[in-house]
């Protein structure tokens, strides 16, 4: 039985082996085309909204914060110039992140098995949508909240007038975070999948994960409560779903052969 099983996964396979400049040549297609993808996409958003619409989009959650007449600063001499093109780069990466997601996707998928392709691109799929969820959820709940709880100790003889240029910078640090941080479910039904844990050592290290999620959310994000709060229960909400999800995902993404035994038995 082992026998016939190794050979039909030899011969699904047979025939695939490239040369290494092949793979080489292949490996320079996909990522011209993932430059194909980050021209378009920063060429649309340079028509709409443009760099300067892009600024006052991710500058709505502080500026409801500061007084209606005041504005955002640019303490250097070309940040006016240079921060508006940064972040015009990172929204085209994050609105063509499916599609080079969907280019690594291409690249790899030749050298999978059949059961393995099935379950490949769906993760590659949901981890995007979590990282746009992650995302979103800074853009929409997690900046209001936090500049709300620190203006909440800024002197009245103060007037609080961030700079451009470190404001982009701590937005795009907690962009980065909540984004990665949101790809819990997803490590979580690798690690099962793969038979490096299980999933009852998963709900015994429940503890030990709240714990870990907190000391995370405290080095990723700036010091304030808010921020650290928003960023740890969510990631231990994640941790639950991604049990929930590894039993199903790991009879999803079973071999052939290991489905049919599971059957007989």
């Amino acid at each position: 039985m082992a026998d016939s099983t190794d050979k039909n996964k030899e011969d699904e396979l047979a025939g695939t082996e490239q040369p290494f400049v092949q793979h080489l040549m292949e490996l320079r297609d996909r990522l011209l085309y993932c430059v194909y993808g980050l021209v378009v996409a920063g060429v649309l958003l340079a028509i709409w909204p443009g760099p300067a619409g892009l600024i006052d989009m991710i500058a709505v959650p502080i500026r409801a914060h500061m007084p209606p007449d005041a504005k955002l600063i640019a303490i250097g001499v070309f940040s006016p110039f240079f921060v508006p093109l940064k972040v015009l780069a990172m929204t085209a990466v994050l609105l063509a992140l499916p599609w080079l997601m969907y280019q690594a996707w291409m690249f790899v998928a030749p050298g999978l098995y059949s059961h393995e392709k099935k379950f490949a691109l769906p993760l590659i799929f949901f981890g995007s949508l979590l990282a746009y969820g992650g995302i979103a959820f800074v853009q929409f709940f997690v900046l209001d909240k936090m500049f709300g709880f620190i203006q909440k100790f800024t002197p009245p003889s103060v007037n609080a007038t961030p700079d451009i240029s470190s404001y982009v910078e701590a937005i795009l640090s907690l962009y980065i975070a909540f984004g990665v941080a949101f790809q819990v479910p997803i490590v979580v039904m690798l690690l099962v999948r793969f038979e490096l844990v299980t999933i009852e050592k998963l709900r015994s290290f429940r503890g030990y994960f709240i714990v870990l999620a907190f000391v995370v959310a405290a080095v990723l994000t700036p010091p304030d409560v808010v921020s650290q709060l928003a960023l740890a229960i969510p990631m231990c909400l994640l941790y639950e779903v991604g049990i929930l999800g590894a039993r199903y995902f790991t009879r999803f993404s079973k071999p052939p052969e290991e489905s049919a035994d599971s059957a007989q038995s």
